[in-house]
């Protein structure tokens, strides 16, 4: 079974099942939760499954991945060569679903940490001339105002330009799922509910950073730490982060376990100006000129690990998904399409608390 198929399976076996197996693991009195939002919807509860039979089990994946890999001198142009080479596996596996573009913003004040809207227009290129539907934009900020970062961002001539909708996901409907805290404790978090949409196409349209947890940030990343609500109840991004920063951070194991429901169908990684040393936020620029696109997103954050200089074995989160066969995280079984590799080999300056903690 393909990386994608996979997934595809899993995401819809475990959407009908996210609510009940979250319920069994708070308690009888989920429903009523302090902090649940009038936006909840009738759906966004569902009864407690009693027959919900066992997960499946996942091997690693002993078939090679493609990542394409694109160097040059003009962001949108090389996104666009990076998808255009995979275009019909692209098309192929977006089939009748319905496409959400899910750029990595952060915040809505700070250009650098944010997915340029040149790349988004790169896929927009790629995609319309054969998909006549709406496309989503959406995302949801952790730190400001989702719209007020689309404003600034240069995001709203988008929606002037192709048949693109923004939205704000911390406005939208959620439903309740759970991370781990300290001493392992089940945290109840609000998950927007279109991340659970198993019929949902999910483009990962990443900004390559640096992180001061988890060593890089890039396409899975982008998704799963974008699915939970941050509004004036509260953030519930960093519940995911509530342990301190060691190379076993929690963060880690929440991101695998929301892997299992929540996870991009294409990745597509802008590194034309990437963010390097106090990444997520406070990095600066970092030229590598480079952009990635693999269906298979485990591949194509791997790649981009080994692009910035990092070793992608030794962070948790890749690593062990890789183990679990979400996705291909061998470098020695990823075949590189475009630039060769040995052309795009930097030494990115990682986060000082990953300097120390990695000894790098």
């Amino acid at each position: 079974m393909s990386p994608h198929n996979n997934l595809l399976n899993r995401r819809r076996f475990l959407s009908r099942l996210g609510s009940g197996l979250t319920a069994a693991a708070l308690g009888a009195n989920t429903l009523t939760l302090p902090g649940c939002s009038n936006r909840t919807n009738a759906n966004s509860q569902t009864p407690r499954s009693t027959t919900a039979g066992k997960k499946p089990l996942f091997k690693k994946l002993t078939e090679p991945a493609r990542v394409t890999l694109v160097k040059g001198n003009n962001r949108r142009e090389i996104v666009y060569q990076s998808l255009k080479m995979i275009e019909d596996d692209v098309l192929a596996s977006i089939g009748n679903r319905k496409i959400l573009i899910k750029p990595n913003m952060v915040t809505s004040w700070n250009p650098l940490c944010a997915t340029h809207p040149d790349a988004v227009r790169a896929i927009l290129d790629v995609l319309t001339p054969h998909y006549k539907k709406q496309i989503i934009i959406g995302e949801s900020t952790a730190f400001g105002s989702t719209m007020e970062g689309f404003q600034t961002y240069g995001y709203t001539a988008l929606a002037e330009e192709y048949n693109v909708r923004l939205v704000d996901f911390n406005a939208q409907p959620w439903q309740y799922r759970y991370v781990f805290g300290e001493g392992n404790k089940a945290i109840p978090i609000r998950i927007i509910s279109t991340f659970l949409d198993p019929d949902l196409y999910i483009i990962s349209a990443a900004q390559m950073k640096t992180h001061d947890r988890v060593v890089t940030t890039l396409s899975i990343k982008n998704v799963i730490l974008g699915s939970p609500v941050s509004d004036h109840n509260g953030n519930d991004k960093v519940l995911t982060h509530t342990t301190g920063r060691a190379v076993n951070t929690v963060l880690h194991y929440n991101m695998f376990h929301l892997a299992q429901e929540i996870y991009p169908d294409l990745a597509v990684i802008d590194g034309f100006e990437a963010m390097e040393g106090e990444g997520p936020t406070r990095g600066t620029p970092f030229d590598a000129k480079v952009a990635l696109a693999s269906t298979d997103p485990l591949a194509a954050d791997t790649l981009a690990t080994k692009v910035m200089g990092f070793d992608p074995t030794r962070i948790m989160y890749l690593r062990t998904m890789n183990e679990a066969g979400i996705g291909q995280g061998d470098l020695d079984k990823i075949n590189v399409l475009g630039t060769p590799l040995n052309e795009c080999l930097y030494h990115f300056k990682p986060n000082h608390r990953m300097a120390e903690i990695y000894d790098l």
